[in-house]
């Protein structure tokens, strides 16, 4: 995991300077995935996070206090980006010394419209940074131009603009980046976690792994990367793959159940694997499976994506294959160290990435307990 490092001026006389736990899952068109973290590692970061969060709030405190951070979510109802928010106030405010009143946090509802004029009001309002979680991600460039002609800098976060654009903030000097982790990774890691089965996926034995795809939004990256990479892992590896059916569930839990019930009733035994973009429309395909009469780790195969708890305890009671750890403790924290950073008028790398963690029986527990 390579460390980013920053020097924060204390005083006239004195430096300091801290490690800061962003590591690449692979620089832009790599299609190889990192090797999983490992719970030594992984130990080890969340020292080092503490330890940087301590550095951050020495160096900074009252230069941060008053300082004002909005903060738009692409929706509050979204299972993840709860998790992602509540670490991301928690950290602001407690270990990186923002007041809480200075914290705001707004729901964008899925509106793309009513987040847009979120985001104008924070600049009315003369908010010093903006963290953005964009309800569409090809709002970026708008968006960006908004900030940049009043001067205020924006982390993006969870939801990746495209390539073209995160280049043009390095080449004209815009203060704007992105936070997340590289989808294509997960996705692999997905594919992984089937082919490390006993019978790689190919229950029925006739050489050839078929699947439905249930999809979040197909517009967004991290939908398309997912959809795309976890079949790759298993095609790579050498499996043959037929796929029955793709299909969008956004991101939801009841949509994915009713796909999952009307695929197994016009494919039945022919499924062997349910790919999920997420967690959330993994557990609404395991009480279609579960009406189903069918039975996962035995006559099919379910993984998702973002390692909610519900999830993870499935993992553990064998009613889920896999997830897969969408960091949003070191995401969250990440993002927070890049609002100090331009606050602090200091350089920041155009993209910054957080590994997943690949979550499997044998690591389920460990993430749990770090979940509670």
């Amino acid at each position: 995991m390579r460390l980013l490092k920053k020097a924060l001026a204390v005083g006239l006389a004195s430096a300091m300077v801290f490690s800061m736990a962003g590591c690449g899952a692979g620089s832009k068109g790599t299609t190889a995935a990192p090797e999983a973290t490992t719970a030594a590692e992984t130990k080890k970061e969340e020292a080092s996070a503490e330890t940087t969060a301590e550095a951050v709030k020495d160096a900074v405190g009252g230069d941060v206090a008053d300082k004002k951070v909005g903060i738009s979510i692409y929706k509050f109802d979204d299972n993840f980006m709860t998790l992602y928010r509540t670490e991301l106030q928690r950290y602001l405010t407690e270990d990186l010394g923002f007041k809480k009143e200075n914290v705001v946090i707004q729901d964008g509802k899925g509106d793309q419209a009513e987040q847009t004029n979120q985001i104008q009001n924070f600049i009315t309002q003369k908010y010093d940074v903006l963290i953005l979680n964009l309800v569409q991600a090809s709002s970026a460039p708008e968006i960006t131009d908004m900030c940049k002609e009043a001067g205020i800098p924006v982390v993006y976060i969870n939801r990746e603009p495209d390539t073209q654009e995160e280049q043009r903030w390095s080449d004209d000097k815009i203060n704007a980046t992105y936070v997340g982790c590289d989808a294509r990774q997960s996705g692999t890691y997905q594919g992984e976690e089937i082919f490390e089965t006993s019978n790689k996926g190919d229950i029925n034995g006739d050489g050839v792994v078929s699947y439905i795809m249930i999809q979040g939004d197909p517009e967004n990256v991290d939908a398309q990367y997912r959809t795309e990479f976890s079949v790759k892992a298993l095609t790579d590896s050498g499996m043959q793959v037929k796929e029955l059916l793709k299909q969008r569930g956004d991101w939801d839990q009841a949509k994915a159940q009713q796909i999952a019930q009307d695929a197994l009733t016009q494919f039945g035994d022919q499924i062997e694997v349910i790919f999920c973009n997420n967690d959330a429309m993994a557990l609404g395909a395991l009480q279609a499976i579960e009406a189903a009469g069918r039975t996962v780790d035995k006559d099919i195969y379910l993984v998702g994506v973002d390692a909610l708890t519900e999830a993870v305890q499935n993992v553990i009671d064998g009613k889920q294959t896999g997830t897969v750890f969408n960091d949003h403790f070191s995401q969250a924290r990440t993002a927070g160290d890049m609002a100090v950073k331009f606050i602090k008028g200091e350089s920041v790398d155009n993209v910054n990435m957080v590994d997943y963690i690949k979550v499997t029986k044998d690591n389920a527990q460990e993430i749990l307990d770090k979940l509670k």
